[in-house]
């Protein structure tokens, strides 16, 4: 059998996958989640992008998760009137929101945010294209920021701003995010990731409107600001899941504190039962590229050693000369990385006291596997908790997540070492249930005569939440087919 990769890898829709035979390698190379950037393009490109990843995926009978991304409150300056201007350092420069949306020149540019001068003050320091212009605010005033140049460069249109140290008053959800949550929830969309987020009640806001949408999708947490590192656990809290999202990240922090907040991010959402997405620049070289830098491979490798659930490409993959090379490249860092001794060895939750019964279950389960021989830990679940819960663990067993919703099979897709397989238990005698699930995995191949494998299950099959017992099997013999399956010998549970 494969090697199978615990870490899931995150790829980003765009141009570079339109065409169905790249999106097929990409699929192939070990994509796990499609990310809808809903900051560029249409409705209507991504409905037909996301139909596109689905009818491939069920080609190839792969089960992926679709992330629709807001766009959040991306603070930025508007257009110049030659589309670009080279600033010098020393220069003044005013951040006027009176100009015209295409009036800029090399003096003055408007603002798409015109509560900026309210929210800055003399002497902070204004960050723009992702730091590489900085700005020294001199004056403020009602309408306009006077600045002058501390780091020059070339300036293009529409370049994101923000400021050192945070502190901008932009709510995260604005009014397209609310348009485009309903859009997600119309596409049934298995995760909405809330950009910008300052504390727990924006990720509140975000879900109160998906469940009035009808939508039951997850809701990924993107950490981009200085004040949801200072919320980050009652973020995580409220949050499905959590990315740390590296570019403007890094940019209100700072790029040396960056790798420390990222480690400590990764730790707590671990800590909280909740996985986590590791994202920006992760193979930014592989836009044109076709390897990788090794300071990439050490970003991604470091990454996966730190306990991150996923990592994900963005530019590489939309508009990217090589999407397959780098999702490749991606799953063979991953791949060793997880053969390093440090990402199989856990302490997790060791003197926790459980709150729920199927919590025990999965921590008991994997305790047991990491210490016994034990091949694969199959779990059959409705909602994904208890899988969810077993991936908190480092170990290098897989855990397969058997369920009859496909919803939830896709939330799986995201679980760092779950491995969602479709499976209905409802139909079938609970004596042969044990068996029944085995002979799934030995029809795919998985396993073989002589193997041990932990199961967990619940005394009510089909009801959420009720995960109570653990059984560790013997493979006994060949799978038997469907037809044999009702006419097997009980199992002894």
């Amino acid at each position: 059998m494969s090697l199978l990769r615990r870490t899931k890898i995150v790829v980003t829709l765009g141009p570079s996958l339109d065409d169905p035979d790249v999106l097929k390698r990409v699929i192939a190379e070990g994509a796990d989640v499609f990310r809808a950037n809903f900051s560029h393009g249409t409705h209507e490109t991504h409905e037909q992008r996301i139909t596109m990843v689905r009818e491939l995926a069920k080609q190839a009978q792969k089960i992926v998760a679709i992330l629709v991304d807001l766009q959040g409150p991306k603070i930025r300056i508007a257009r110049f009137k030659n589309k670009k201007i080279q600033l010098q350092e020393g220069q003044p420069f005013v951040l006027d929101t009176t100009l015209g949306e295409d009036e800029g020149t090399e003096h003055a540019v408007s603002l798409d945010y015109k509560h900026l001068p309210h929210d800055v003050s003399v002497g902070d320091t204004l960050l723009l294209d992702d730091g590489r212009i900085v700005m020294r605010v001199e004056q403020t005033e009602a309408d306009r920021i006077n600045c002058r140049v501390m780091v020059s460069g070339e300036l293009s249109n529409n370049k994101g701003i923000n400021r050192l140290g945070g502190g901008l008053s932009a709510e995260a959800l604005t009014d397209k995010d609310r348009a485009d949550i309903l859009v997600a929830a119309r596409l049934k969309a298995d995760y909405i990731a809330v950009s910008f987020p300052r504390h727990a009640d924006d990720i509140k806001e975000a879900r109160t409107l998906l469940k009035a949408a009808g939508c039951s999708a997850g809701i990924i947490a993107k950490i981009e600001r200085t004040e949801a590192v200072m919320h980050i656990e009652e973020i995580i809290r409220v949050s499905d899941a959590i990315m740390v999202a590296r570019g403007d990240l890094g940019v209100e922090l700072g790029d040396a504190e960056l790798p420390g907040v990222q480690k400590q991010i990764i730790h707590q959402a671990r800590s909280l039962n909740k996985p986590v997405i590791t994202a920006t620049q992760m193979l930014e070289t592989m836009t044109y590229n076709t390897i990788p830098t090794r300071a990439e491979v050490s970003d991604v490798a470091n990454a996966v050693l730190d306990g991150t659930d996923a990592v994900m490409l963005s530019q590489e993959t939309a508009v990217g000369k090589y999407p397959d090379k780098a999702v490749a490249a991606m799953n063979r860092i991953c791949l060793s990385a997880e053969k390093n001794p440090s990402a199989k060895i856990s302490r997790h939750r060791l003197e926790v006291h459980f709150k729920y019964v199927d919590e025990a279950i999965a921590m008991a389960t994997m305790y047991t596997a990491n210490h016994l021989d034990i091949k694969a830990i199959i779990t059959l679940t409705e909602s994904g908790t208890t899988p969810l819960w077993m991936s908190r663990i480092k170990s290098s067993i897989p855990i397969y997540g058997l369920s009859r919703h496909a919803a939830t099979q896709r939330r799986m897709a995201l679980y760092r070492g779950v491995y969602p397989i479709p499976f209905d238990a409802t139909h079938l005698d609970r004596r042969l249930l044990n068996q029944a699930a085995v002979a799934e995995l030995q029809q795919r191949g998985i396993l073989m005569e002589g193997d041990l494998v932990i199961i967990t299950k619940g005394d009510l099959i089909g009801v959420h939440g009720k995960t109570n017992s653990m059984k560790i099997y013997t493979v006994s013999r060949t799978a038997p087919s469907r037809k044999e399956d009702a006419s097997a010998q009980p199992d002894a549970s």
